[in-house]
């Protein structure tokens, strides 16, 4: 509170508690001993100037049983009026008024802890830790997508004029998002909305869908324009959607869609949708629970399971795991989303986007389903296996020797035709026609063609001198796919951060 109030400018951190807990219902209460503690100050000015600003504060009533004798039983020592109001302070905390006290005194911090109050007395830089875990949504930033409030989009553009034919009342509605600030995900294009997703969190009582469950992603509107159809960007939205839910702990998403969009339906019940009902307006609803917690036994194949569950996965003993390396040009190309450079800060962020923004690229680092080919001999992958993409060494790339992604395997198969090769991976390879040409597939020498499901990519990578610590790599990184051990895979996994527990 006094950092906050002091005549001075308000250092980063406090101004950023006091908004956090302003936008999320947070209150902010002081007790009777912050008066004392200001009424001792000997500067009468600003001492007159800072009670004045207690009052945009909530004000605990005093509590009973506060006379000296009973603060020291409880709270020990009190030689000071410094310790009076310290005790006072851990009276509110412990009578439970209010959660959390929040001090960089270290004297208050050992007080507490000595009566079992520790952990319920926060410095400022753990109190905005806990107001950001708790109630700020982990960011997903891919490639192209962009995070906008609903009244920074004007209701002019194009992307809204297909909306308006499907639902009349749509510019009332969209007026509503904008004046509730709704959230918005925005595929940008050369400044143009290729795509958009405007989303709610809604309780089940303002849901009413089938699942149940307390914390539930809606899609208010998912909608590509038509210019962009073939971009796989309704997958990179329903990525977008799908990791957002994982990362934040939803139970479930849903949204309502038109029989006629027989596409969308479909790329939704690939990944687990399943229509629940029909509205009054003949939209189907279609709701796909995301899986939390420990997974259940395994009843379908492990394929299935990633697929439906996605992006939770199987990785049981049953399900083999592969090391596949992979030449850093073909990873870019493969994984956008990740390809930052070897000049990045220590702690980059998303200022620092990624390397990729050449139209040919985009689509193959949209998509959730992609391919690898190469001319690996193995025979092992089966359908659903785990697959940890290596980046072999490029000194301009900043995870150059490391894994930095897990994905399942979806199909495996040999193909000894350049034309079948080419005409097999149109749509997810991010190689050319020439450089698939090139790879010379012939019947002595096939090339591999392994599609898969993206499911994350681990932050940090695991660099090559921790995959040798961990006993995954010897002295050199394997030059071909490589099956792991159980024991490889398990102290590999320990060191895997996808951004979600699995």
């Amino acid at each position: 509170m006094i950092g906050l109030e002091d005549p001075k400018p308000v250092e980063a951190r406090l101004a950023d508690i006091s908004r956090l807990s302003n936008e999320y219902g947070v209150g902010l209460f002081v007790e009777g001993a912050n008066y004392d503690d200001i009424a001792r100050d000997r500067d009468e000015g600003r001492r007159r100037v800072t009670l004045s600003k207690l009052d945009k504060f909530q004000k605990l009533a005093r509590l009973p049983n506060q006379s000296d004798a009973d603060l020291v039983a409880r709270f020990g020592p009190i030689k000071k009026d410094n310790d009076r109001s310290d005790a006072r302070l851990l009276a509110a905390l412990d009578a439970r008024a209010v959660d959390y006290l929040i001090s960089e005194d270290g004297n208050l911090h050992k007080r507490a802890a000595r009566v079992g109050l520790g952990d319920r007395v926060l410095t400022i830089d753990d109190a905005l830790q806990w107001l950001k875990l708790t109630f700020v949504a982990k960011t997903v930033e891919l490639p192209h997508v962009i995070e906008r409030k609903a009244y920074e989009l004007s209701d002019r553009n194009p992307i809204f004029a297909s909306l308006r034919e499907d639902y009349p009342p749509f510019d009332s509605w969209f007026e509503r998002c904008k004046q509730a600030h709704r959230e918005c995900w925005v595929l940008e294009i050369d400044s143009e909305i290729a795509g958009l997703i405007i989303r709610k969190t809604e309780t089940h009582l303002e849901a009413q869908t089938q699942h149940r469950g307390p914390k539930i992603l809606k899609i208010c509107t998912f909608k590509v324009r038509d210019e962009y159809l073939g971009e796989k960007f309704g997958e990179l939205l329903l990525k977008q959607a799908l990791w957002f839910a994982q990362h934040n702990n939803y139970d479930l998403v849903y949204l309502t869609v038109y029989p006629k969009h027989a596409l969308l339906i479909s790329l939704l019940k690939y990944y687990g949708f399943s229509e629940t009902k029909r509205s009054a307006s003949g939209e189907l609803v279609m709701e796909k629970p995301i899986l939390r917690g420990a997974l259940p036994t395994l009843t379908e194949s492990a394929l299935d399971f990633a697929r439906t569950n996605y992006p939770r996965f199987h990785d049981g003993a049953a399900v083999s795991k592969f090391y596949v390396p992979i030449q850093p040009d073909y990873h870019r190309r493969l994984f956008p989303e990740i390809a930052f450079g070897r000049e990045l800060p220590l702690f980059p962020t998303s200022d620092f986007g990624p390397i990729l923004t050449r139209e040919k690229d985009r689509t193959p680092g949209n998509t959730i389903r992609k391919v690898y080919l190469c001319h690996a001999r193995t025979s092992m992958i089966k359908p659903g296996d785990i697959l940890l993409f290596y980046m072999s060494k490029d000194e301009s790339l900043a995870a150059s020797q490391s894994i930095t992604t897990l994905a399942i395997a979806e199909q495996v198969r040999d193909i000894d035709d350049p034309d079948e090769l080419i005409k097999h991976t149109a749509k997810r390879s991010v190689y050319s026609p020439e450089e698939m040409r090139a790879m010379n597939p012939t019947p002595a020498s096939p090339v591999k063609v392994i599609d898969f499901l993206l499911v994350g990519h681990t932050q940090p990578a695991v660099g090559l001198v921790d995959l040798q610590r961990l006993g995954v790599l010897g002295n050199h990184p394997y030059q071909s796919i490589t099956i792991l051990s159980e024991d490889q895979y398990r102290a590999l996994r320990g060191a895997l951060d996808l951004g979600f527990a699995f």
